[in-house]
């Protein structure tokens, strides 16, 4: 369910610095405060016999809103209390309504079935949030007859709000698309009737993963946090590919199915899901604070911002603290828009390395530098895990951005393909094979159709994702072997956020020069490049050309690696 957006309200002078805003509901089956305490940066109970008594807060971390003012420094705003989506507001505050909307008028008919009573008997209570509770409920008749399954009840009294009720017809419209997927929690189907909606949902009996962790002393072996990460990235690389960004991915929202130690592990509550397609972004600041990445606070993300939120996961799972952390909401802005995460305490040194860089590149705050879930399932951390590679939508963007650039860029990608590593190599070999290359290795546009049809849902119709691999596809440009399909689907971007991205460009350059470099007039160069022949790009670009033999710079080669345009030269 939503959030509430937009105007900051008084902040009452006696509020306490460890005031929070007010949380969405949590599709938790498990009702409990939160453990991590909210003034220790640890999320173990602290040690000291005498820390204040601070009850801690009831879910971790804490809900953050819309807001009104402009990036890009949200913090110190969002200490302000803010009237929260659906229209409810904690006592002694003013009212803001959204827009002119009110409780009168509004369309609480979902369409869904009213046969809930007699196809449910509705148990005990496992989880309670702000717009709903969840109960466990039994099966009366039909094919699940006697099975025990979670039923999240949303009272319609709270949907105040036409943003609301879309929020919940939105969570239900995402389960049904999405459901299947073994690390997915089930969705049965969503029942209603005049005062309630329910979504009939898998019960899972496990526990949150936070409790496991909490379980295990705070943190988790290497080998048993590979198991953990494995079946978050499958669960939200399929998401991605969709088009479906879930935007509250914590420990929180991962439930084990049973008790055992092996059970399978599920994402739940996805109330906060939005539809984005790989070409927009999206800006309502939603999420929990603890795990939001840079790019929410600026109001500009995608599906980028959700592998930030398992970059904190799993600095978590691995040392037992949080990597962002202050006293106040604000202060935990303020944290992960300008601190480092520190791998200098233990355990961190005792890890391996490989394990400190996985999360080194979640946790980069340029999210074009940020690995995708489909790249952190190629990691070489996870190489002794038999995992099935899926299709990955950021080859569609590179590929698309590729065909569109000058010759001389794609000469450029070309020798910077040829110094990437085996494990690189290997992630690539898995996307141009899931491509379905024909008999004589060659792949065309419109197998890149083909392949995300394969593994659509009713989501990736509903998210636009189609509409974008139609375009793609009907790019009209000769057949790609594997060769230039490296070339075409690198990411700049994120070579350069590795720590050998300087090798890297060095080394290419050393393969352009030999292989693509020539001789190249401003004139020539701007041509290539697509821009108008002004003055400030002409005197721009004579930093590109070396003014011994009037060939490409290494500075030259390198911003062509990355893509210009004329917005660039405006910038500068």
């Amino acid at each position: 369910m939503g959030l509430c957006h937009g105007k900051p309200i008084e902040t009452h002078k006696n509020e306490s610095s460890n005031s929070h805003t007010e949380g969405e509901p949590q599709e938790s089956q498990t009702s409990k405060a939160s453990k991590f305490p909210f003034y220790s940066p640890s999320p173990l109970p602290s040690l000291f016999k005498n820390s204040p008594a601070i009850s801690s807060v009831s879910s971790t971390p804490l809900r953050i809103f819309k807001r009104p003012f402009p990036p890009p420094s949200p913090a110190k705003h969002i200490r302000a209390l803010l009237a929260r989506r659906h229209g409810s507001v904690k006592p002694n505050e003013a009212s803001i309504p959204e827009g002119s909307e009110c409780d009168v008028g509004l369309d609480k008919n979902f369409g869904y079935s009213n046969q809930f009573v007699s196809h449910y008997e509705l148990g005990e209570e496992v989880g309670r949030g702000h717009f709903g509770y969840t109960c466990s409920a039994k099966a009366k008749k039909g094919s699940m007859k006697g099975q025990e399954v979670a039923v999240k009840v949303i009272p319609k009294s709270k949907m105040t709000t036409a943003i609301a009720i879309e929020d919940v017809r939105r969570e239900v419209q995402i389960l049904r698309a999405l459901t299947g997927h073994k690390n997915l929690v089930q969705f049965y189907e969503a029942y209603e009737d005049e005062d309630n909606v329910y979504v009939v949902m898998e019960l899972c009996k496990g526990g949150e993963l936070l409790d496991r962790i909490l379980s295990r002393g705070g943190k988790y072996s290497e080998e048993d946090a590979k198991v953990v990460m494995v079946q978050i990235l499958s669960v939200v690389a399929y998401c991605h590919l969709q088009g479906v960004v879930h935007r509250d991915l914590k420990p929180e929202n991962f439930l084990f199915s049973t008790t055992e130690d092996n059970s399978p592990l599920k994402a739940i509550d996805f109330g906060l899901s939005d539809y984005v397609k790989p070409d927009e972004r999206l800006n309502d600041i939603v999420g929990s604070a603890y795990y939001v990445a840079p790019e929410v606070l600026h109001r500009s993300y995608g599906t980028e911002a959700d592998m930030w939120s398992l970059g904190v996961v799993a600095y978590i799972i691995l040392c037992g603290s949080r990597p962002f952390w202050a006293r106040t909401e604000s202060g935990i802005f303020r944290s992960v828009l300008k601190a480092d995460p520190s791998f200098d305490e233990a355990p961190w040194p005792s890890l391996s390395p490989e394990a400190i860089d996985f999360v080194k590149r979640l946790l980069n705050k340029d999210y074009r530098k940020r690995l995708t879930a489909a790249q952190a399932l190629s990691h070489p951390w996870l190489a002794n895990h038999d995992i099935k590679i899926p299709l990955d939508m950021i080859v569609h963007k590179l590929v698309k951005a590729y065909i569109c650039s000058s010759s001389l860029r794609k000469s450029a990608l070309g020798a910077l393909a040829k110094t990437l590593t085996v494990a690189q190599l290997a992630y690539l070999r898995e996307q141009f094979t899931l491509l379905g290359p024909g008999k004589n290795g060659f792949i065309s546009m419109s197998n890149f159709k083909t392949a995300v049809i394969r593994n659509s849902t009713d989501a990736t119709k509903d998210s636009r994702v189609l509409d974008f691999v139609s375009m793609v596809s009907s790019l009209q440009y000769k057949k790609l072997d594997f060769e230039e399909f490296c070339a075409a689907a690198i990411s700049v971007h994120q070579l350069e956020g590795m720590d050998g991205w300087e090798q890297h460009a060095r080394r290419a350059y050393e393969l352009f020069e030999k292989d693509g470099n020539r001789p190249i007039m401003i004139e020539e160069l701007a041509s290539e490049l697509g821009l108008s022949p002004s003055v400030p790009v002409h005197v721009v670009l004579q930093d590109w050309i070396r003014h011994s033999d009037g060939k490409l710079s290494f500075l030259g080669f390198v911003r062509l690696l990355h893509g210009v345009s004329s917005r660039t030269f405006q910038k500068s």
